[in-house]
């Protein structure tokens, strides 16, 4: 167990040392996502999703940015389409 938790600290350090930028704006996208899945389940059945929308669409669009910059074509299609797919739900909240 020590192995595993030593290699993913190393992970981090070499992550943080090739892309400290990416890295930081990583972690505060996991933070996001973290925060708006807590706010979402303490507050159902009735979510601020005018509050929710806008950071989950944030985080998205940084992890987003973040596949691209790891050339990851996967991750950078799925960050895309869920940007996409939440910004047509905001406008439609929006708009009613």
């Amino acid at each position: 167990m020590n192995d595993i938790i030593k290699s993913i600290l190393a992970y981090a350090k070499n992550d943080f040392r090739a892309h400290p930028v990416r890295f930081v704006l990583e972690m505060i996208a996991w933070v996001t996502s973290i925060t708006c899945s807590i706010i979402m389940a303490l507050t159902i059945p009735h979510p601020p999703f005018l509050l929710l929308y806008p950071m989950f669409i944030a985080q998205c669009a940084v992890f987003g940015w973040a596949a691209w910059s790891r050339r990851s074509f996967g991750m950078l299609g799925n960050y895309a389409l869920m940007v996409s797919i939440d910004c047509i739900a905001l406008a439609r909240l929006i708009l009613g």
